[in-house]
């Protein structure tokens, strides 16, 4: 059983992100340790896989998301606020 990649605080969530830049397209791939694993197609230049990172999780989630942790790492938290962890993994098609 995976652990769940995202935990509930307050009036929010947070969700540990795994990202690949430079990859083919992009996608969600599933869950990479405590992390959901996304790839992306944008490199790691100039804060575009963070964006595109960013613009990916907001249109599944289907609301606002902050990055709060790891701007220059591939390990990243989330925070997305309005939402339980429940609610993210169904969002996201988590197969946990």
């Amino acid at each position: 059983m995976a652990e769940i990649p995202a935990k509930t605080i307050e009036s929010a969530a947070l969700l540990e992100v795994w990202v690949v830049p430079g990859a083919a397209q992009t996608q969600i791939v599933g869950v990479h340790g405590s992390s959901v694993k996304v790839r992306v197609a944008s490199r790691a230049e100039g804060g575009k896989a963070n964006h595109e990172l960013t613009r990916l999780l907001e249109e599944k989630l289907e609301t606002g998301v902050r990055l709060v942790r790891g701007i220059t790492s591939r390990r990243k938290v989330f925070e997305v606020s309005g939402v339980d962890a429940d609610f993210i993994v169904r969002k996201l098609g988590l197969d946990l």
